[in-house]
């Protein structure tokens, strides 16, 4: 065979060689891509939400609704009594969304379902109201990126989570101070669910307050393990008052049973959450309250627009009492005028920046030093507070 041929069948081979190498690689790489749906679209909805790039997905948008889920009723005079008025105030600024709410949602799975039902009528904001609906809150929320939660209290966020809650001991605190110089005996009742750091806050806000005008003051706290147990708090009520208190307050979600147990016996009253001024005409004080309208409408503004991501809203959001997002209650009318005057003159105080309640020193009731003379501890410090400070009576249940 001379060269020439040779050279012709030899450039023939190859080009055959790397047709075949080409029909190959088109085979085995078609063969790698993943048969199984559960691998690719199965999961699709999430999926095709979550995969495509994360930064394309904006919670909140397009919603047909906007769901509230409460750890109680909606008339408790107290945590769900104000989380359910702000809902009102969502439904008064935007009357083409439909409102969704939940009653009596537990802290448990039973959160996640309800959340779920409320997507599948085309909510695409929601308000898990209760320190408990945050984990399953967290758990719906990864299930479906392009809806925004919104979380009452909460101390863990998300991509499309955020928590909100406002510095509630501000006018617990001064509370505190009406107490302290209301009491004739300087023996105060408080009566509170669960040992979280924002129950143990308050506790402490009160106590300071009251010994600020009373040295001697003392706070007795109960722990009933229950949010709403009327017939534990009756019960707490009424051995705290035989124990000689002459003032109760309460950290409870709902607040008709101690105020109307203490006012029989002729007992005053500090209310929380929401204004119970009307069930004690006698022995209503004050109390705190949440204010949630106007920060609600704005929090669906913000979901609304796409704008969530890099907004206040994004991480753990925290009104103050200068943001009118907390405030003080109304006095009741059997409260003298100078002890209104000066809860307002502290009052001014704290909102001027002259007056922190838990500036240092603070000793806890051991009398070891928890905050130095000097030290001003940050929200996200307060709200991890584990103990209870000098001048409180009872432990923490472990």
């Amino acid at each position: 065979m001379n060269t020439k041929k040779r050279v012709k069948i030899q450039k023939k081979t190859s080009g055959m060689l790397l047709l075949l190498l080409l029909v190959v690689s088109i085979v085995v790489s078609g063969c790698s891509q993943p048969s199984n749906p559960a691998n690719t679209g199965a999961s699709s909805n999430s999926a095709s939400s979550n995969a495509g790039t994360s930064e394309e997905v904006v919670p909140g948008v397009d919603g047909k609704a906007i769901g509230f889920i409460f750890v109680g009723t909606k008339d408790d005079y107290g945590y769900n009594q104000a989380a359910y008025l702000g809902s009102v105030r969502v439904e008064e600024a935007y009357p083409d969304l439909k409102v969704l709410r939940a009653e009596n949602v537990p802290e448990s799975a039973e959160a996640e379902r309800v959340m779920e039902q409320m997507i599948q009528e085309g909510a695409k904001i929601i308000f898990p109201t209760s320190y408990g609906h945050l984990e399953p809150a967290l758990n719906v929320a990864k299930r479906h990126p392009d809806v925004l939660f919104y979380h009452q209290g909460g101390l863990k966020t998300a991509d499309n989570l955020g928590t909100y809650f406002g510095t509630i001991w501000e006018p617990v605190y001064l509370a505190g101070v009406a107490a302290g110089k209301i009491s004739e005996s300087g023996k105060l009742g408080f009566i509170v669910s669960v040992p979280i750091p924002q129950v143990l806050l308050n506790i402490n806000a009160f106590t300071l307050g009251a010994r600020s005008v009373n040295p001697d003051a003392t706070t007795n706290v109960v722990f009933t393990g229950s949010w709403c147990d009327p017939g534990q708090q009756a019960n707490a009520a009424n051995s705290l008052i035989d124990a000689g208190a002459d003032l109760l307050t309460l950290h409870q979600d709902c607040m008709k049973t101690v105020v109307e147990t203490a006012e029989r016996s002729g007992i005053k009253t500090v209310g929380y959450h929401a204004d119970a001024s009307e069930l004690a005409p006698q022995g209503w004080v004050t109390g705190s309250e949440w204010n949630w309208g106007d920060l609600f409408v704005d929090m669906v503004k913000v979901g609304m627009d796409g704008q969530f991501k890099g907004s206040q809203y994004a991480g753990k959001y925290r009104g103050t009492l200068a943001d009118d997002v907390v405030k003080l209650s109304t006095f009741g009318s059997q409260v003298p005028a100078d002890v209104v005057t000066f809860v307002e003159e502290q009052k001014a105080a704290l909102l001027a920046g002259e007056l922190n309640p838990f500036a240092g020193p603070i000793h806890d009731q051991s009398g070891n030093v928890r905050i130095a003379k000097g030290q001003l501890l940050t929200v996200e410090e307060l709200e991890s507070m584990d103990y209870l400070v000098e001048g409180v009576i009872g432990t923490i249940p472990q």
